[in-house]
């Protein structure tokens, strides 16, 4: 069964925003108390998060759909909806964050760094936050923005001091299972490991990690073998270390050739050369193995190698191995800029920034694209006359008539309002009149204004008196 997955498609769905209530206020001698519908509540963000605990996406490779929850809609009596709950996922550290086409969104390093990965849509506004002097008494409420949804790739690249590269049954696993407490598969057939190992080394005051990276042939940056999926492992390791094999039974090899060929790989790759190098003679606790150790480390040397003879079976030269790496690692340590805290900048939007667009694309019909206008329409309720009418009102103080003029429009042209995929389409009149002025002026409810019956009444009775006052005070006797 697998326990290792370091690369996995994630399909994300933050939370929708709960709807506004329109509601009116209503009790005995306040029939129309004015109106007091809450806002609906904001959707959940699916949030990545490091954790140094988690060391595998294998969750999320049994269990690649994920969703935030919504917002709950307002009520009446002014009471706003609760907002959804945000999903947070943990992922590894040095987990990088990818788009469909491989576009980085985020590398995630270090613990607790968080990216928000669909962010929770709007909740809509209430009837009561809609009111204003010339709109007393909204008959509408805003619809909740839906939450943003898509796929993300996540690919793990593992955070280690030293990395462990050479050919398959170079002794890399042995290598690691007795300089640390790591306990890989070992066995005496090529690409036995399958999955990179981590290990804790500790040599005197000196605590790094090391990790052996599987697979690695030629052709592997190309794909071949299982070095393309592997050596995404080695761009975070600060120390590289080749495992050499003197004792290897294939005629076509020797330990110079597999160095060459394992260093044009990870030219091909690319972003290694700086990197410092270690070279270890793997096995030389058999005969042969130490003759041919001899021979060649003359040659490495010269080529600006620190070459180290080990045997990970007797357990020899693994002291000496483990401080020269803790030698090395201090020093690329030291060497590493000191991280600072991120600093938090805020880049408002400009006050005057219309932030929409208008294009004209085929005859007669003309795109609009921008945040506020494509969001309103998402918040529109297009059964409701009366919030079609506000719509308009919003799109033309944002100035979209006047650029549509600008553009050419006229009038019974088409014009979508969002992307092609998801557009609201409809045929443009300039001051668009829409049903909600058969309510009475635009955004205003007539009730409020309509006259109470036994009012209406006693105004009648009055004029009746007072035209039969008029009609005796006329009256001339004979």
């Amino acid at each position: 069964m697998t326990t290792f997955v370091d690369r996995v498609e994630l399909h994300v769905a933050a939370g929708s925003g709960g709807h506004g209530c329109a509601s009116v206020h209503r009790e005995k001698f306040k029939p129309l108390g004015g109106p007091d519908g809450g806002n609906g509540g904001r959707g959940g963000d699916v949030i990545l998060v490091v954790d140094q605990s988690v060391t595998t996406l294998l969750d999320y490779h049994h269990s690649p759909h994920r969703k935030a929850t919504n917002g709950k809609p307002g009520e009446g009596g002014n009471r706003s909806g609760k907002d959804g709950q945000d999903l947070v996922l943990a992922v590894p550290d040095g987990t990088v964050v990818l788009d469909k086409r491989g576009n980085v969104l985020a590398d995630m390093v270090g613990q607790g760094t968080t990216y928000i990965a669909a962010e929770g849509g709007r909740g809509g506004l209430g009837n009561a936050a809609l009111a204003s002097a010339r709109r007393k008494a909204p008959g509408f409420a805003l619809l909740g923005e839906p939450g943003r949804a898509g796929d993300v790739v996540l690919e793990l690249k593992t955070v280690a001091d030293v990395a462990l590269v050479g050919y398959p049954s170079a002794g890399k696993s042995s290598l690691i299972s007795v300089l640390s407490a790591a306990k890989p598969k070992i066995a005496d057939y090529p690409f036995t490991t399958l999955v990179p190992n981590l290990g804790v080394v500790t040599a005197g005051s000196t605590v790094y990690t090391i990790a052996d990276v599987p697979g690695l042939i030629p052709g592997a940056s190309q794909g071949r073998g299982l070095g393309l999926e592997f050596l995404r492992h080695v761009e975070r390791c600060s120390v590289l270390v080749h495992v050499l094999d003197t004792a290897t039974l294939e005629s076509d090899r020797d330990p110079v050739s597999d160095l060459d060929a394992i260093e044009a790989e990870l030219r091909e790759y690319g972003g290694l050369d700086d990197r410092p190098r270690l070279v270890v003679l793997n096995k030389v606790d058999i005969p042969d193995g130490q003759d041919l150790a001899d021979l060649i480390r003359p040659d490495l040397e010269q080529r600006g190698y620190r070459v180290i003879d080990v045997s990970a079976v007797a357990r020899n030269g693994l002291k000496e191995l483990s401080f020269a790496l803790a030698e090395i690692v201090a020093e690329a340590r030291a060497a590493k800029p000191v991280e600072e805290a991120t600093r938090i900048v805020i880049r408002p939007k400009a006050v005057d920034d219309a932030g929409f667009t208008v294009t004209a694309e085929a005859e007669g019909l003309y795109r609009v694209r921008g945040e506020k206008p494509e969001r309103w329409v998402r918040q529109t309720d297009f059964n409701n006359d009366e919030a079609v009418g506000y719509l308009a009102d919003r799109l033309a103080r944002l100035g979209v008539e006047e650029e549509l003029m600008k553009a050419g429009a006229r009038a019974g042209d088409g014009v979508a309002i969002g992307p092609e995929d998801d557009a609201v389409v409809f045929d443009w009149e300039p001051t668009m009149l829409t049903g909600a002025e058969m309510l009475g002026r635009r955004g205003e409810d007539h009730r409020f204004d309509a006259p109470r019956p036994a009012a209406q009444r006693r105004r009648d009775r009055d004029a009746e008196r007072d035209e039969a006052q008029r009609e005796f005070e006329g009256f001339e006797p004979f």
